[in-house]
Order: C-alpha cells, then sequence, then structure tokens
C-alpha cells in the first residue's frame, strides 16, 4: 500500500503504511496534534490509529505528555471509553490504537436531528454518568468533555479523547496563566483554580453537554470564549428548553462550587427517582444512509457545534481523540478541536469517586462497544455467621441446568450477594464466602456441604492440601483443616504468631513475624521443620501447579532488587538462591526456568517480564509495549500470560523471548488468567466469564454479566476453574456456574 497522503490542517504530506503491526487503511481526520486513521489488526480488526505528527515526535516535553496521555487511556480503558489495544509512545513517529467505534459524535448527532426528546436525555445523562464514575474511580479527571467527545455507540455513549486529562499520580504540572479545556464546557474552578481542579469539573461540564444535548447550545452561549469564561464562574446557567424533569439534576451539575454537584453516583440515584421506567437501550434513532441505504460509518463534516471554528474531520466514529481512542489531536493546542482562547496544557487531577457497581443484563460479544466494568472498591463483608450456624445437609441444591453448554449448571447456594472465591480439590468445587466454606458437586451445583468459619485478613479460595480442605490463616481465631466429604474440622492449629501463610504441595508454609518460617504437613497438622529462609526477613512464598518447589521473594527497601530463594517445602531445604534487579513478582515457572514480573518501582506497573534459569544463571527480559497496572500472571505450556486493569491481555513466549499476541478484551478490571492449551480465561468485575484462543489472541465466547442488584464488588476477582472438562466461575452476584469448556462460542 502507498503511503497514505492527507490534506487536513497540520498533516503531513506522506503519512506512514503501518503503526507497528496495524495496517493503516485511510486516514479519518487530522487535528493539532495528529493524524487518525482507520487501520486494522492482522487478524482484521478494525481499529483507529492515532500517529501524531512528526514535528511534536521530535518535542521532549510533548513525548512525556503522550506518555501521560496513554497512561490515562489504560486507567480508564473500558466499557464507557473506546478500548485501548496498543500504544508505542517511544517509537519514531508515536502512536496509539483502540477498538474502533462506528456512530456519530453528540455534536453531530444534535447537529443532524436537532434536540433529543426527554427520554433520550435521560439515557444520555444516565450513561455519561456511569462513564464518569468509572473514569474517576481511577484517579483520572476528563477535563475536557464537551460534545465532540461523546461517541454515542449502539450499547451506549462512549466517552473519548484524554488528551488533557491526568491521572492523580502523574508528574506533570499546569503552567502558571494556562487554562485547561474547552470554555464553553469548563467549570468556574478550571478558570479561576486550575490546579485545583478535581472530579467535580467533569460533573459541570455534563451539565453543560446535556443542556447542549437538550437545546441544541450550551447554558453560556457568546461568540467570546472570554465571554463564556465570565458567565461560567459569575452568571446563572440558561436552562431554558431543557426538560422540566431534568432541569433540577442540571442545574445541581451546574452549580458553581465544586462541592454542590452530584457525584456520579448520586445523579444515578436521583435519575431513577426521576423515571423510574428509563432502559439503557441504545438511544440512536436511526443510522443515517447513504445512496446504497448502507449506514455510514462516519458522521459529517459539517461546523462543530460547540467548537465555533469550522469542520473536525477527526469527530468521525473513530474512538477518541487520545486517551480512550485517537480522534484528532492528543490535548493541548488541538487545532480544529478547541475554540478560539486559552491555550490547553495537561495539568492537575484529584482522587476517584465512590465505588459502585453498573447494572446491565443480557449477552453482548465484544467489539467496538464492549462491556466492561472499572470497579476499584474493597469488598465490605457481611457479619459472618457464629461457629454455632446449622449446617444443612448433604445433598441440598440451589443449582439448576444452565444453557451454556453440555454439563453447564449455576447456583446461587446463599441469598447474599458477594463473589464466592473457590477452588478445585477432592472432586469438588471449594468455595469461600463471607465467613463460610462450602463445597458444590462440580458435575451440577448442588451444595454439598458449608461451614462458618472465621473471616481473614486475605481473600482468596480453600484449596486442598494433604487431602484436606485448607481455609485461609485467621491469626486470632487459628488455622484448620477440613474433611472435604463432609467440612467437619479434622485438626486446629493455634495460629496467633504467624502473620502469613504459604502453600506448596502437601506442606503448609507459616510464617512469624521474626521470619521464621514452619513447616505444616497439611494431612496431620504436625510440624515438620522450622527455621529461617537464609536472606529473607519475612519472605512470602508462591507456589505454581506442577512445580514441586516454593518460592519465597524479598524485595530490596530501594525497590532496586529483589531476592529469590527455591525451597523444597517438605524439608526446607533451599535448592537454589539468586538476587536479581529490580522490583519482582514470580508468575510462573517453564522449563526450570522461573518467569517473574518486573515492576516499576514507583506505580508497581509490569514492564517486563523476566525469565531466570538457575543452572546457567542467565537472565533474560522481554519488554512490553505498554506497562500493565495491578497485573495478574499465569505460565502454561511456555508461555505467560498477564492481564492488567483497563481489560488488557498480553501473550509472551517465554522461551522464544517475544510477544506473541496482544488484546483488549473490554474488562476494566479482570482476575488472574487461567489457560489450558486451548484458551486462556479470565472473569471480570461483572460477572461475566470471558474465553480467548491461546494461540490467536481472539476473543472466542463469554457469558452474561451477574452484576444483581449488589453495589460492592470483591477487592480480589477470582479467577476461573478449569476441571473435568468445565470452566467453573463466580459472581457479584453471588452465582456460581460451570459451562463448557469445549465450546465457548456457545456460552
Amino acid at each position: 500500500m502507498a503511503p497514505q497522503r492527507n490534506a487536513g490542517a497540520n498533516a503531513e504530506a506522506e503519512l506512514p503504511e503501518y503503526a507497528g503491526h496495524y495496517r493503516l487503511e485511510s486516514p479519518l481526520g487530522s487535528g493539532g496534534m495528529g493524524v487518525v486513521h482507520l487501520a486494522r489488526s492482522t487478524s482484521g480488526l478494525r481499529l483507529a490509529v492515532k500517529v501524531v505528527h512528526a514535528e511534536f515526535a521530535r518535542d521532549p516535553e510533548f513525548r512525556g505528555r503522550f506518555r501521560q496521555e496513554v497512561r490515562a487511556a489504560r486507567k480508564v480503558s473500558g466499557a464507557f471509553t473506546a478500548p485501548v489495544v496498543d500504544a508505542d509512545p517511544e517509537a519514531e513517529r508515536p502512536w496509539m490504537a483502540t477498538l474502533f467505534i462506528p456512530g456519530p459524535t453528540l455534536a453531530e448527532h444534535v447537529k443532524r436531528n436537532g434536540p433529543m426528546d426527554s427520554a433520550q436525555l435521560r439515557r444520555l445523562t444516565a450513561g455519561l454518568a456511569e462513564a464518569l464514575r468509572d473514569i474517576h474511580r481511577v484517579g483520572v479527571v476528563h477535563r475536557d468533555l464537551k460534545p465532540s467527545n461523546v461517541l454515542l455507540a449502539e450499547d451506549g455513549p462512549k466517552v473519548i479523547d484524554f488528551g488533557i486529562s491526568r491521572p492523580k499520580d502523574s508528574e506533570l504540572r499546569t503552567e502558571t496563566g494556562k487554562l485547561i479545556g474547552t470554555p464553553p464546557f469548563m467549570a468556574p474552578e478550571q478558570f479561576r483554580r486550575p490546579r485545583e481542579v478535581g472530579p467535580s469539573a467533569d460533573l459541570f461540564a455534563l451539565g453543560s453537554v446535556l443542556v447542549h444535548a437538550a437545546t441544541g447550545r450550551g447554558p453560556f452561549d457568546s461568540e467570546s470564549p472570554y465571554v463564556v469564561a465570565y458567565q461560567v464562574v459569575h452568571d446563572e446557567p440558561d436552562l431554558t428548553g431543557v426538560p422540566d424533569d431534568l432541569a433540577p439534576l442540571v442545574r445541581r451539575c451546574l452549580a458553581k462550587e465544586p462541592d454542590d454537584r452530584p457525584s456520579p453516583d448520586e445523579l444515578m440515584r436521583e435519575l431513577r427517582s426521576v423515571a423510574a421506567s428509563y432502559d439503557t437501550r441504545a438511544f440512536i434513532p436511526a443510522q443515517r444512509t447513504g445512496t446504497d441505504g448502507s449506514p455510514h460509518a462516519h458522521p459529517g463534516t459539517g461546523p462543530d457545534p460547540d467548537s465555533g471554528t469550522g469542520p473536525d474531520p477527526a469527530d468521525s466514529a473513530t474512538g477518541p481523540d487520545s486517551g480512550s481512542g485517537p480522534r484528532s489531536g492528543p490535548g493541548p493546542d488541538r487545532g480544529h478541536d478547541s475554540p478560539p482562547g486559552p491555550e490547553s496544557e495537561p495539568g492537575a487531577a484529584e482522587g476517584a469517586g465512590q465505588p459502585a457497581a453498573r447494572r446491565r443484563s443480557g449477552r453482548t460479544l465484544l467489539g467496538a462497544g464492549a462491556l466492561g466494568l472499572a470497579v476499584l472498591g474493597t469488598l465490605l463483608w457481611a457479619r459472618p455467621p457464629g461457629d454455632g450456624t446449622p449446617e444443612p445437609s448433604p445433598g441440598r441444591s440451589a443449582a439448576r441446568p444452565s444453557s451454556a453448554g453440555a454439563g453447564a449448571w449455576e447456583a446461587a447456594p446463599f441469598k447474599e450477594a458477594g463473589t464466592p472465591q473457590c477452588s478445585f480439590g477432592a472432586g469438588r468445587l471449594l468455595c469461600a464466602l463471607t465467613g463460610r466454606v462450602f463445597a458444590l458437586d462440580a458435575d451440577d451445583g448442588d451444595l454439598v456441604w458449608q461451614r462458618a468459619v472465621a473471616r481473614t485478613a486475605r481473600s482468596g479460595p480453600p484449596v486442598v492440601s494433604g487431602g484436606l480442605v485448607q481455609p485461609w490463616l485467621n491469626r486470632s481465631r487459628g488455622l484448620e483443616a477440613l474433611d472435604p466429604a463432609s467440612g467437619k474440622p479434622v485438626w486446629r492449629q493455634d495460629a496467633v504468631e504467624y502473620s502469613r501463610l504459604g502453600r506448596a504441595g502437601g506442606t503448609l508454609l507459616l510464617v512469624r513475624d521474626d521470619g521464621t518460617v514452619t513447616g505444616v504437613d497439611g494431612a496431620s497438622g504436625g510440624t515438620v521443620w522450622s527455621h529461617r529462609i537464609p536472606g529473607h526477613a519475612t519472605p512470602s512464598f508462591d507456589s505454581f501447579p506442577g512445580d514441586p518447589l516454593a518460592y519465597a521473594t524479598s524485595t530490596s527497601e530501594d525497590g532496586t532488587s529483589t531476592r529469590i530463594t527455591a525451597v523444597d517445602p517438605r524439608t526446607g531445604e533451599v535448592r537454589w538462591d539468586a538476587r536479581l534487579t529490580g522490583t519482582l513478582k514470580p508468575v510462573g515457572t517453564t522449563g526450570g526456568s522461573a518467569v517473574l514480573a518486573s515492576l516499576d518501582a514507583v506505580y508497581r506497573d509490569t514492564e517486563a517480564l523476566v525469565r531466570y534459569t538457575p543452572g546457567t544463571r542467565e537472565v533474560r527480559r522481554v519488554a512490553l509495549s505498554v506497562p500493565l497496572e495491578r497485573s495478574h500472571g499465569t505460565v502454561h505450556g511456555g508461555v505467560a500470560y498477564l492481564t492488567g486493569s483497563g481489560g488488557r491481555l498480553v501473550a509472551v513466549d517465554m522461551g522464544a523471548l517475544h510477544r506473541l499476541w496482544s488484546l483488549e478484551t473490554g474488562a476494566a478490571r479482570s482476575s488472574s488468567p487461567v489457560a489450558d492449551g486451548r484458551h486462556v480465561y479470565v472473569t471480570a468485575s461483572d460477572g461475566r466469564l470471558l474465553a480467548v484462543d491461546a494461540r490467536a489472541g481472539r476473543l472466542v465466547g463469554q457469558t452474561a454479566p451477574r452484576l444483581g442488584d449488589a453495589d460492592r464488588v470483591a477487592a480480589a476477582l477470582p479467577g476461573p476453574v478449569v476441571a473435568d472438562g468445565r470452566v467453573h466461575a463466580s459472581a457479584p452476584d453471588g452465582t456460581v456456574f460451570a459451562v463448557d469448556a469445549r465450546d465457548p462460542a456457545g456460552w
């Protein structure tokens, strides 16, 4: 393909043919900082790829801003944004790729079809409130929400363009005298105190966006951005034409003081009280068609109502301008995307909003409008039943058949919501939930037994060690081992002197505060050995399926090195020991080598994978193109699979030492991955189970969300459990379910 040409503003005459592995097919538009292209991945997935103008690629300060943009985009990538697929801010021409989202911007929709009616406005309000809730809860403030930065996709609005947003942990600062945003949609504090802008500024912008959607104009209207700025700070908004049932909510959003504005959660609650019958169906009345009758994927190029500067070709249906998906410019001085007036620069952002759960049901295949949920709250456990809670007789069942393949079932053993943490052992599914341990028949989901146990500070499933079920350690109540057939205790041990618990094979590894490690036989509870591990003050242990060793790790205080020691859990003998550079976290083992995630010492993002071979002391490193936040990993068949917040799933061949594929799943928060050779499975925070082809990196199936009515979700998402041809998973509504591992497409 010949290099693309573009006559857009500030565009280069000759544009590249590829960005990374993605073939650029045609320009979609140009902004002040980059050109957005329609592109395709090797597998044929349509993407929107923004490539930075060459002049800015040579500017170190801009590169820093673009790196910040990618970081912000990763944080918010999910259901309400265009998911980031890949990016390379260090390339000769920095670029970022997101899923292509067909659909007009809100600006285009109003321009073509006129103001929205009351029902459409309620659905728009709900969708944008959900979007801001998820954006804020990961510590990002958008600061430039406006009609041209809202895409109307079939499954709801998507907020785009995070070019001037900033995560709270950013090192970038607002320069004195420079303003952030687009004046008609800026909050008063953005003019008065730009360094103190927080999440409430986005709620003010939301009010302005809703007035535009309802009337075709803003609440503060003037051709001069300076007059608009005065009106925003001093005048009352003009809400003429806003439906009476929504006007009070909009007025609250447009309050002059940040503390007087509602949070996204409050907005959604009030919206439900305004109209209990509101639904979340797509609010786009109809796709405009061309002369051939086919729907236009891109909106027209007439003047943008919220820019005041004329056409913006980058307002097409491509995904975000910069953060959540590239559209026109990445942020400051975006040319066509901003009205004349104060210069826009990246600056301060503030903390996240309150956690809440998104309620949505139905089955949807991931694509341009993938479901996702960015949940960063901590599970608020209910009071557990006491030790005297009656136990049901075996065979009591709460299971029912499911249509998701042969042998599929789903069960809700208890009334309270919460995500059960499950594992497989002794032929049963063993789960923990709110102070209970219980067993389900793996074939049909029948409840076999339950037992009240002490709550623990650490969340995780019970496992089988020494043939017995071992719940997590509780220092005040001790450690007990249960009979997998009945749930009755077989042995108990006092644990007040222990602070950590590890498991490897049939041995429990109990760690005292002074660093002494005691090996306990899982079958009898007897002490096998007890001593310190050389070089470790208070080690933490990891173990992996198929590997008989346990791995003790300790990181230096400054994060510059990590000591890893392989220990035989049956004897406590050290098999090998190494001190490696960097902050490292074990992920798995393969072919006698240890695989570790290399973390940034400050943010603890996974930047690379490290393979250490103890026989030769060889250290090999595979860098990730974009760091993964809050990553989880596993190794299967020599391939490491990593998930991170924002929904990214990465596969790296640790033998050949290169990345195999990277996929944006749309699950803004997901569990540790589980692989079986054919597929990689993860659970999402809304209760979905996703299956990805392990070779091709394609999503091949997912279940429906199971969020239920709960507003609280687990801090640690449980990974799926693969056993006997089924994949078992659990959800925030308290459901445990099984699906046919052979047919993910039928889920």
